[in-house]
């Protein structure tokens, strides 16, 4: 059986509480979060990471920024809580859940109402946000565990476990699910420079479950994949395309590539609201770039030499043919993409 001890995102007496995941492994914190200015710090600075995580904190930020401004007159009071939405939609531009989930508070507020009723909408909407989430990772991990054949090797890429979501994970979630079943799985987290998320997050999590795994540096992949040692590869996604290309952490579009030319099957899991409709393909998906310090430094400490330029793109966008399906709430995708989730979108 599914299971969970883990609470990535709380919300109690109107105080936002998230796991601090710049601390795993080698502290557990929680980070508190009391207006909405504070949620997107924590969404910027990846306190809180995960395409479905930052939705559902993006959604409490709405409801703290509607505490602040509900003395306010309406239109005024309107007014603020819509930039608190595109302020909290800044933060991050690749993760389409953020954007979805402000799409639904933008609908309350621009519904109207008096202050007070908004308010009440906008906290059962967040709520809403964050219950789907975890029922939706956990039809993911059940719809994702029937590809996974007795005994296999599985290969997975930065962290897509209960930290990324408000429930059981989307790739990792896959792996648990079929570790739960019985089919005596083994696992290969890559460790995702430059911030480490398998690393520190992703064999965290494998370790708290007590799933047979070996933590591996990214460029040792491609001599498993080459020599047969991988079974099927699992990963997760930021934003998927009306067309299936799919933008997840940097390093998966380089793993889906050998994926393709050995024949590995490779597999994308992630929620409905991960596809963003209006983007036609992945050439129109904006990548975040970030700072030079992420790979420059470890914890603090810098090791390459001043000076240095540095190209540090969070994402890259795996092309449709080389994804062997889309593992969703909804049950899993195959190609042609376009029209598998354009039926799927409607339903």
């Amino acid at each position: 059986m599914l299971q969970t001890t883990i609470e990535t995102i709380v919300f109690k007496d109107d105080v936002l509480q998230m796991i601090d995941q710049r601390k795993i492994p080698l502290s557990f914190e929680h980070f508190e979060c009391r207006d909405y200015r504070q949620v997107e710090y924590a969404i910027k600075e990846m306190v809180v990471r995960g395409a479905p995580a930052i939705g559902d904190a993006a959604g409490y930020g709405v409801y703290l920024a509607a505490l602040e401004f509900e003395s306010q007159d309406l239109e005024s009071f309107k007014k603020n809580l819509l930039e608190a939405c595109d302020f909290l939609e800044a933060s991050r531009p690749t993760a389409v859940n953020l954007k979805w989930a402000l799409v639904r508070m933008r609908k309350i507020i621009e519904a109207g109402g008096r202050n007070t009723e908004i308010v009440r909408r906008i906290k059962e909407e967040a709520d809403s946000i964050l219950k789907e989430d975890i029922e939706t990772s956990l039809m993911i991990s059940k719809n994702g565990a029937e590809v996974v054949p007795q005994g296999a090797t599985i290969l997975t890429h930065c962290n897509t476990g209960a930290l990324a979501v408000s429930g059981y994970g989307t790739a990792l979630g896959v792996i648990r699910q079929a570790h739960y079943d019985g089919k005596d799985i083994f696992v290969y987290a890559d460790e995702t420079r430059p911030r480490l998320q398998g690393g520190r997050l992703t064999a965290w999590e494998l370790m708290q479950e007590k799933i047979p795994a070996k933590l591996i540096a990214d460029s040792v992949a491609a001599i498993l994949i080459r020599d047969g040692e991988i079974d099927l590869i699992i990963v997760g996604a930021d934003r998927i395309a009306a067309n299936g290309d799919t933008a997840n952490k940097i390093g998966t579009f380089m793993l889906s590539a050998l994926a393709k030319v050995y024949e590995v099957p490779f597999y994308i899991a992630a929620p409905i609201s991960t596809i963003d409709v209006e983007t036609e393909t992945g050439e129109d998906i904006e990548i975040e770039e970030r700072c030079a310090e992420e790979v420059t430094h470890i914890e603090g400490v810098c090791f390459a030499p001043e000076g240095i330029e540095v190209y540090n793109p969070a994402f890259d966008v795996t092309p449709w043919q080389n994804i062997t399906g889309i593992i969703t709430e909804k049950g899993i995708l195959r190609p042609p993409y376009l029209e598998a989730i354009e039926r799927v979108v409607k339903e």
